[in-house]
C-alpha cells in the first residue's frame, strides 16, 4: 500500500512539474513576440534594387 502511494505522488508530482515547465515556456515565447523582431536579410535583394 505505501509502494502505491508514493508512486501515486511521484505521478502527480511530474505531472505538476510538467504543467509548469510548459506554461513558462509559454510565457516565454509570449514575451519573446512582443519584443524587437530580429530579421535574417538577405544581402543579395539589396543588390539587385
Amino acid at each position: 500500500m505505501l509502494k502505491f502511494i508514493r508512486r501515486t505522488a511521484g505521478i502527480i508530482a511530474l505531472a505538476i512539474l510538467s504543467f509548469r515547465a510548459v506554461g513558462s515556456f509559454l510565457s516565454w515565447m509570449e514575451k519573446q513576440e512582443d519584443g524587437p523582431q530580429n530579421v535574417w536579410v538577405d544581402e543579395d535583394e539589396f543588390e539587385d534594387a
